[in-house]
């Protein structure tokens, strides 16, 4: 079993940044991919971005590239999303995952995940 908890949400006008972690514990020394989903209200849960167990692969919804970067430290069982250029539509629950199956690199489904957090809120004001 892997636990995730997510932090450092919150609210930011337009064009500023957020920087989210996502500490994991349990069983964090398996080769997990992770990675960061969003819902925003009324909408379904979409991908933002991946990051391979070796740190080496990366992927991205189009809507984030250029903004935001995936990064994780193995030291800290860690993985960070940092969002740069913030939108308005950026505005959702962020979910940090973990994909026990060492054969994905970088998922972009959400079943394709094993374990979640329980999210962290980002608004981001016109």
């Amino acid at each position: 079993q892997v636990q995730l908890v997510e932090s450092g949400g919150g609210l930011v006008q337009a064009g500023g940044s957020l920087r989210l972690s996502c500490a994991a514990s349990g069983r964090t020394n398996s080769r997990y991919a992770m990675g960061w989903f969003r819902q925003a209200p009324g909408k379904e849960r979409e991908f933002v971005a991946a990051i391979s167990w070796t740190g080496v692969g990366t992927n991205y919804a189009d809507s984030v590239k250029g903004r935001f970067t995936i990064n994780r430290d193995g030291a800290k069982n860690t993985v960070y999303l940092q969002m740069n250029s913030l939108k308005p539509e950026d505005t959702a629950v962020y979910y940090c995952n973990a994909d026990s199956n060492p054969d994905r690199v970088t998922p972009m489904k959400a079943y394709e995940y094993d374990y979640w957090g329980q999210g962290t809120q980002v608004t981001v004001s016109s």
